[in-house]
């Protein structure tokens, strides 16, 4: 392909990417991050910032909410309050923003959108399918979500990231992501990776797979409100986070396990998508956007 075809593709891919995952404001937001005045909510050299800026996180965002839905009180939230069948651009750019603030943004503003997603959760509270009340700020959903974010963000960047963690940085990236969950609300986050392990197994009795958690994970599976450019992409992402989910989670989902073209075809399609992700990501196009 000739340099420019190339250039004005990658534009065009930065341009829709970013409009996607940021919104319309984002350029805005963006540009009040980086230049707001103050010291950072996390240094410069710390692992959660790493991660949290690699391309990697579109599949670990996408294996998260799968194995989050086996909750049924998280998942009767979601599906009352979180608008991801109405609105789910919506929910992608706030909880892109929620990420990007309080990895790179100012402490101050860190705090200020931390405030913000507590009084959101606050208000939010209902009953589930099978009449058990639930709330937004019940630390144990709010563990559960966490720590199944921590484990599904970092097994991505693992796996798909520009460069693996050293020695040590994994479980330094879950105890960056506890600063936030605490100030969230969480109780005795994870420090480790060995104890994220540890408390997912423990919430494991209390996992299903209810109605709506399979028809939430048809609906990102299947039917995936993506822009026209990323559609013929889409199912690499979808079979990438099916494919990093643990084999217990894929029965009540009703998802395939097929460990050999998992292994083989589904990887190297998971690495071209993450390369392909980063490539759009780092283009001038989209910095300028």
């Amino acid at each position: 392909m000739p340099p420019k075809l190339t250039a004005q593709l990658r534009g065009a891919l930065s341009k829709q990417l970013f409009a996607w995952v940021a919104g319309p404001d984002g350029a805005q937001r963006r540009d009040r991050m980086v230049t707001a005045a103050g010291p950072r909510y996390f240094g410069e050299d710390r692992p959660i910032r790493v991660v949290h800026g690699d391309a990697s996180m579109f599949v670990g965002g996408l294996r998260a909410l799968l194995l989050q839905s086996l909750h049924p009180l998280a998942m009767a939230a979601v599906a009352g309050h979180s608008g991801y069948r109405g609105d789910p651009w919506g929910r992608l750019q706030r909880t892109g923003h929620f990420l990007a603030v309080t990895s790179f943004g100012t402490t101050a503003d860190a705090k200020a959108i931390i405030a913000q997603v507590r009084a959101i959760h606050s208000r939010i509270n209902g009953k589930a399918a099978d009449g058990r009340p639930y709330a937004a700020s019940d630390p144990h959903l709010l563990k559960w979500v966490h720590i199944v974010e921590v484990d599904s963000f970092l097994r991505a960047y693992q796996r798909y990231g520009a460069a693996k963690l050293g020695p040590g940085e994994d479980d330094a990236y879950v105890a960056d992501a506890a600063k936030v969950a605490r100030a969230l609300g969480v109780v005795d986050p994870p420090v480790s990776v060995a104890e994220v392990h540890e408390q997912i197994a423990a919430y494991r009795p209390e996992l299903t797979g209810t109605p709506e958690a399979r028809s939430a994970a048809r609906f990102m599976l299947l039917n995936p409100p993506v822009p026209l450019l990323f559609r013929a992409a889409y199912p690499a992402l979808g079979a990438s986070a099916v494919a990093m989910l643990p084999v217990w989670a894929r029965l009540p989902l009703r998802l395939p396990y097929l460990p050999v073209t998992e292994a083989v075809t589904v990887r190297a399609a998971g690495e071209v998508l993450t390369r392909t992700l980063r490539w759009a990501m780092e283009s001038p196009a989209g910095a300028a956007a």
